[in-house]
């Protein structure tokens, strides 16, 4: 499909996810493998699922900390959708014919070989202003730095952590008393299952962004024990 130009969207969320337009079905289908887990995966299998997207694979943990079945993987398989363990896909294991594979709160590094395998390559959320913030913990830093303004950015996967070039970015700000929890949920976490949506909608619709991160004002924290 042909390449295609866009402006990052700008906008503010307060605490009502429910403002944010929803994102628009595609005009014709990507064939997406999902890295993730938890409720952000399952949220975005489905979200990208009702926009008329084929999802050919998923790859989760098979059980969350209390042994329960991984959100994403409950979703894949009620869908009937084939899962593989996390930490698993590479260039042999991953189906024929993916056109994207989407990273939702996956900590797997999906490497070159396996990006190659691909029509597209790689796409992932980071819940902050990319360069800003690159890290596990960039929700936490960014409440402990005392940001007034943050947001979420869909990226395309290298080499580089969280350093690919952008494909849609908006700033949420952040309120008073909020916390890493309240912020994700009320905020961060619906802004990346409708940015994801509408990346995968672009690139079905011939659009692909790619714009790089400018590396003069990149920021790298360090994971928070817990």
């Amino acid at each position: 499909m042909p390449g295609g130009a866009r402006c990052l969207r700008w906008r503010h969320s307060y605490n009502k996810p429910s403002a944010c337009p929803v994102a628009s079905t595609a005009d014709s289908l990507v064939n997406i493998y999902i890295c993730g887990q938890k409720h952000f995966g399952a949220e975005a299998f489905t979200a990208l699922l009702d926009a008329g997207h084929r999802i050919v694979g998923v790859s989760s943990p098979a059980a969350n900390k209390e042994g329960k079945t991984d959100r994403l993987k409950a979703v894949a398989e009620a869908n009937n959708v084939p899962w593989m363990k996390s930490g698993l896909l590479n260039e042999n294991t991953i189906p024929d014919g993916v056109d994207l594979i989407v990273t939702a709160h996956s900590h797997d590094f999906v490497r070159a070989p396996t990006r190659a395998k691909t029509t597209y390559g790689a796409i992932g959320y980071h819940p902050s202003l990319l360069p800003l913030h690159r890290g596990k913990d960039a929700i936490i830093w960014t409440i402990e730095m005392g940001d007034k303004v943050t947001g979420g950015t869909v990226y395309w996967l290298d080499e580089v952590m969280d350093g690919g070039p952008i494909a849609a970015q908006e700033h949420v700000f952040v309120l008073p008393g909020d916390t890493p929890e309240t912020l994700w949920k009320r905020d961060l976490a619906p802004l990346g299952i409708r940015l994801l949506t509408e990346v995968c909608n672009d690139i079905a619709n011939g659009k692909v962004v790619k714009i790089p991160q400018n590396e003069s004002i990149a920021t790298v924290e360090p994971s928070i024990k817990r």
